[in-house]
């Protein structure tokens, strides 16, 4: 089968093409496994982190993607929860260990034994996949393929930031940086929280316009203030600046949220301007998203079928991973992007 292989890190700079198209062999799916034919994957800014080794390092070669749609092809030994030709997704959250205190509470995403589709299992960028059964999802009949795909983490984390921002409607919530997600999440707030302003912090005009034309209440630099002081703030972004930037707008008592695997080296003298008088002091809270459970992704897919909420993406061939990439890593992002396999 065709696949996109990652055999080592680097950076883009260093390497403009760290996939390689090569032909392997199609896996076999093993005991409470699906062996699926993947139709499309998504592109995530994790596999950016990955790649340029910001996250826990791979096992090399490794298939990245972790947005994956696709049919079963046929059944492991035990496994019983689809048939043959059901339409599927997998998601970041490829096994946990299921007995742990975190994964009885519903929070495997905490597990020890956390571990991540397209790092820790081979993913998305290939024309099959096996992935365990217990963390397959269905997907509603409302999303065509390439619309399912963002879904599965940009939507699912997104879902998961506004649960942890503790947001409640008619309250203020900020963005900084405006993709795959935040895009996800401001059209999901707009069907659960009416009431809910929001706000939008990006480097980019053209992501700045994109907010507005979504609703958003207001658009600005990552540097500017907004009109009013917010009760919550999730952040998107790879990098510290919009954090330190994001505590400045935040009114007492209120929360940021970071959603992100992990954050850059290159702008970490930025915490440097962190000022605990004007920035942390009166019970500001700063929280932290750590990948996704199963709850998130079928809440969010749920919730999205419910409201009809469908992501604005772009669609490459799975030839072009690494130029969809590039384009990821320059800034060149409306919505979401898309491999077709």
């Amino acid at each position: 089968m065709k696949a996109m292989l990652l055999h080592r890190s680097s950076s883009f700079e260093e390497n403009r093409s760290p996939l390689e198209l090569s032909n392997i062999e199609i896996p076999e799916p093993g005991p409470g496994q699906v062996l699926i034919k993947v139709s499309v994957c998504g592109v995530c800014h994790t596999e950016l982190d990955e790649i340029e080794g910001r996250t826990a390092p791979p096992k090399f070669p490794v298939v990245p993607g972790h947005q994956v749609v696709g049919r079963v092809e046929r059944n492991g030994p035990g496994a019983s929860n689809f048939k043959t030709g059901d339409r599927v997704g997998v998601a970041w959250i490829f096994s946990a260990c299921g007995i742990c205190k975190y994964c009885k509470a519903g929070n495997e995403n905490l597990c020890d034994y956390f571990r991540a589709t397209g790092r820790d299992a081979n993913g998305g960028y290939a024309e099959f996949m096996v992935a365990e059964e217990k963390y397959v999802y269905k997907i509603p009949e409302f999303f065509s393929d390439a619309e399912a795909a963002p879904m599965l983490c940009a939507g699912a984390i997104g879902y998961r930031s506004v649960r942890l921002a503790g947001i409640k409607d008619g309250q203020r919530l900020g963005f900084t940086g405006f993709g795959g997600s935040a895009h996800l999440v401001l059209k999901m707030l707009r069907y659960q929280f009416p009431k809910v302003k929001t706000y939008v912090f990006a480097r980019s005009e053209s992501d700045r316009e994109f907010a507005l034309e979504l609703g958003a209440t207001w658009a600005g630099d990552t540097t500017d203030r907004s009109p009013e002081k917010l009760d919550a703030i999730i952040d998107t972004t790879p990098a510290w600046k919009p954090v330190v930037e994001a505590l400045s707008n935040l009114e007492k008592g209120g929360r940021l949220v970071i959603n992100a695997i992990r954050k850059e080296e290159s702008d970490k003298g930025y915490l440097e301007k962190l000022s605990y008088q004007r920035d942390l002091w009166l019970e500001k809270e700063i929280k932290s998203v750590a990948n996704v459970t199963a709850k998130d992704v079928k809440g969010f897919l749920k919730l999205a079928a419910e409201a009809r909420i469908k992501p604005e993406f772009q669609e490459y061939k799975l030839e072009e991973a690494n130029k969809a990439l590039l384009e990821m890593k320059t800034q060149k992002i409306r919505g979401a992007k898309v491999l077709r396999v």
